[in-house]
């Protein structure tokens, strides 16, 4: 993200000033307009957001996904049981056990109190804190006078995220016990049985195997230079933060991961399932097209496709039809590209959305779990490799010591 400082009008025509966060200048003047009519004066603050190890964000709050979807589901029913809003935040904010939810909610009531629009508060207080799309929807559904159906339509949205997000935690427990196990195994038998058995094999003269040559190698280079390899990944670690952290890094490090074999159709599946979840959220909120296009780039996890979707807000705004745009920039999977132009013909493009969105989610489901699939088997197999190559190497020394004796 980089930090712009700006000038602007507010709508009574006052000059305000100000700082804000933003992955780039379109961005910037998308989020300044959203408050501010005219726009005077806009700079990036040198030295912010850069991505230096100072910039590096320590702590702070972050967003519990399953305490915030519970939120919004909270604010669905209450609203929908006819109770006054300011007495809905009261009454969620006193349930809330998430700190950072409740500290944002216990200052949004006394806005709402003190008279202000529920969706200006939660863009103020959980700036840093709320995701773009449910501050949009929200303010959508306070204009239209839908605000219950846009807390149930953000509720829908985050949970079926959250759901995704624990289905792959859970698919991921048990190949990360057994890499952890492996890990464990290698270090104990590096660390403690093979320099026992390589002091038994120095008492004896004679000539070791060369599996088992190879093996006490490979055990004193663990035992004399465990502590450069320590500090090689840890400035690994430090390189990958930082580098990570500035613009040119975040843009390689996304195009690669879109690169890389298994992990990189996953990524393009994420990307396209969260385009058409987000558009499909936007449109339904009565957002026009190239808002809606706006906020889905900036909910986006992969920084490539976040540009690339970003970039489509200027040719929507010279007139240009988006399934063109997209397909001339040729960053999305082809059958989403299509479905859009079809929802753009036919004029149900949040029905076509959505119905692809539905499509990407099982597809992106079917991904991971055939990813997995496969991982699992070759952990399983590294680590009876190691472990075998291990025995042998031991006992093939063992029987050449007791043939010689």
């Amino acid at each position: 993200m980089v930090t712009y400082k700006y000038q602007a009008l507010s709508a009574n025509g006052q000059k305000v000033s100000g700082v804000i966060e933003a992955f780039n200048e379109m961005d910037a003047v998308d989020r300044i307009k959203q408050n501010h009519s005219v726009i005077l004066k806009m700079t990036p603050m040198k030295g912010e957001g850069e991505g230096g190890l100072l910039a590096m964000e320590i702590g702070g709050n972050k967003l519990n996904n399953k305490a915030f979807t519970v939120m919004c589901s909270q604010f669905a029913i209450i609203l929908n049981a006819g109770i006054p809003i300011a007495r809905t935040v009261h009454l969620i904010a006193a349930k809330t056990s998430d700190k950072p939810l409740h500290r944002m909610l216990v200052h949004v009531a006394e806005d709402v109190e003190a008279g202000r629009s529920i969706s200006q508060s939660f863009a103020e207080r959980g700036e840093k804190l709320l995701p773009p799309t449910f501050v949009e929807t929200i303010a959508a559904g306070e204009q239209s006078g839908n605000l219950d159906k846009a807390f149930e339509t953000v509720h829908e949205h985050f949970d079926k995220q959250a759901k995704m997000a624990a289905k792959v935690r859970g698919a991921l427990a048990y190949p990360l016990f057994v890499l952890a196990i492996a890990v464990i195994v290698v270090i104990v038998l590096m660390a403690k049985v093979v320099p026992t058995f390589t002091a038994i094999f120095d008492s004896y003269d004679a000539e070791l195997p060369m599996v088992t040559q190879i093996l006490i190698a490979v055990s004193n280079f663990f035992a004399k230079y465990w502590m450069v390899m320590l500090a090689i990944i840890a400035g690994f670690t430090i390189f990958y933060k930082v580098y990570g952290n500035t613009e040119k890094g975040r843009m390689q490090f996304a195009e690669w991961q879109l690169k890389l074999p298994v992990l990189g159709e996953i990524a393009e599946l994420n990307a396209a399932s969260e385009f058409a979840n987000t558009m499909t959220t936007m449109l339904a909120s009565g957002l026009p097209l190239v808002r809606a296009i706006g906020i889905t780039a900036r909910t986006m996890s992969n920084y490539f496709m976040s540009t690339e979707v970003g970039k489509l807000s200027v040719k929507l705004e010279e007139g240009r039809a988006l399934g063109a745009s997209m397909r001339e920039a040729d960053f999305m999977p082809d059958i989403l590209v299509d479905m859009v132009s079809v929802g753009e013909e036919t004029g149900e493009m949040e029905q076509t959305l959505h119905t692809i969105a539905g499509y990407y989610d099982a597809e992106l489901d079917q991904a991971i779990a055939s990813a997995l699939a496969k991982l699992e088997p070759a952990l399983l197999v590294g680590l009876a490799g190691i472990a075998g190559f291990i025995v042998i190497a031991i006992y093939m020394a063992m029987f050449g010591m007791y043939a010689a004796m």
